[in-house]
């Protein structure tokens, strides 16, 4: 019998919040990037609304022209250490580049995480979009590969690491004090990979962990990026500009995992969404303009920059009309800045609009307003599969992420849609997928 399906919640934590002006607000901290203590309330009032994951971001240069959130704030997977130890039963997930990290360390690490965290973590999986063109230089490297490049190392890291975190079978330390066998050498494996670009030996030195392997979540759109999620993915982030379009990528995205022998179930697609919620419509709008009005024009623009190819929009009159604007190719994240580009070419849009037409913390959408109103919304997307879920880019926290989970989340458990508790205890369990099944086992290794 098949379980109803039901929407699946991550909390996109970052700092004060996903606003470009969050750290303004009255009501902001503008530290908490760096403050661990805030960080981990954050995960718990998460969890108290029953998310199934809190998120973490990531990205490994900056420069003076960076985005407010990212100029201070953790190493991501030191972060959901921390967050792990705060939180009971909500799945931890950390971003990692696979253009610049080593398979095994970051085998390692993440299935440590899973460790401590009883099985409870998550690997967003990058290739790294470059926002500030200077990331390489921070790697001992002149130039950031091509985006098609990116993507073929990344083909070859992801079976690399999850090779090593099949190094051990599930019981393969058995821990005989009389016999003195600390482990059975027969269920212990080398992967002896070689590729391209890596070769690398193995055992991981840490076992698999209560859900055998953390869970693998990614954001590519772009046809490189497709491919390596219906391979590999199991939870996929999107941002869309309407639901129509959600929709036909959602069907076409879901077609493709047959051709990898997989189900529909096996993979979940989180629509990125910036809800502001009020007992009313106006107190919502109230929050929603209290944060536009401390917008300063040419700051939000340099973050539409860093997803259109670092343009820099100073020397541009506000009111200039943004077809004008010579946009370069681009090295980072392609679906992004196609689809804003698009939106350019048919809309009348100024430079100056360009930040609260393309991202949710400053779009006025349908998932600003009454508690009612944004559970509307989101059923919405969910029944017509725009999604199976969200990935919730809060503007201010902790207030917004508060709202929601008090206001927003007991009318989607009422509506049947969303979890009223916890079913299981690993992350795995949260967004039913099955544990996966060791691959030297799977190929008639004596298990």
């Amino acid at each position: 019998m098949t379980k109803e399906r039901q929407i699946k919640l991550a909390a996109y934590l970052i700092g004060s919040g996903m606003h470009v002006t969050a750290w303004r607000h009255p009501d902001s901290k503008p530290d908490a990037s760096i403050d661990v203590k805030a960080l981990q309330k954050l995960a718990q009032i998460a969890e108290k609304g029953k998310f199934d994951i809190a998120f973490i971001a990531d990205s490994l240069a900056i420069n003076k022209e960076s985005h407010p959130h990212i100029l201070n704030r953790f190493d991501p997977i030191v972060l959901i250490t921390a967050l792990a130890s705060a939180t009971e039963k909500i799945g931890i997930a950390a971003t990692a580049s696979t253009t610049y990290s080593e398979p095994f360390v970051l085998a390692r690490q993440f299935a440590s995480v899973d460790h401590i965290s009883g099985g409870r973590a998550g690997w967003n999986l990058v290739t790294t979009a470059d926002a500030t063109g200077e990331t390489a230089k921070n790697f001992s490297r002149e130039q950031h590969w091509e985006h098609d490049h990116r993507y073929e190392r990344a083909e070859e890291f992801i079976d690399v690491v999850q090779g090593l975190w099949d190094s051990w079978e599930d019981n393969a330390f058995v821990y005989d004090k009389e016999s003195g066998e600390f482990f059975n050498p027969e269920k212990l494996h080398e992967i002896n990979y070689k590729g391209s670009y890596f070769n690398v030996k193995g055992p991981l030195n840490i076992a698999r962990s209560k859900q055998g392997q953390p869970v693998i979540i990614q954001a590519g759109a772009s046809e490189p990026g497709q491919r390596l999620a219906a391979r590999t993915a199991e939870a996929v982030f999107v941002h869309w500009d309407n639901l129509e379009t959600a929709k036909t990528y959602y069907k076409n995205f879901k077609a493709r995992l047959k051709d990898y022998g997989r189900s529909e179930d096996e993979l979940h697609i989180l629509h990125g969404i910036s809800p502001i919620v009020g007992e009313t419509r106006e107190i919502a709008l109230k929050k929603f303009h209290a944060l536009q009005k401390l917008i300063d024009p040419y700051e939000s623009l340099k973050f539409v920059s860093g997803y259109m190819g670092n343009v820099d929009f100073s020397k541009y009159p506000l009111d200039t009309p943004a077809k004008e604007v010579e946009f370069p190719a681009v090295n980072s994240i392609q679906s992004y800045f196609n689809e804003m580009k698009s939106i350019i070419d048919k809309e009348d849009l100024k430079i100056g609009e360009l930040y609260a037409r393309f991202f949710g913390p400053g779009r006025e959408d349908g998932f600003i307003g009454t508690a009612i109103e944004v559970a509307n919304e989101m059923q919405k997307w969910f029944e017509e599969k725009g999604c199976d879920g969200f990935m919730i880019q809060f503007p201010l926290l902790p207030g917004d992420l508060d709202d929601f989970v008090r206001l927003v989340v007991p009318i989607l458990q009422g509506r049947g849609i969303f979890r009223l508790d916890y079913e299981g205890d690993t992350l795995r369990d949260h967004l039913g997928l099955n544990k996966p099944v060791n691959r030297f086992v799977k190929k008639g290794m004596k298990a």
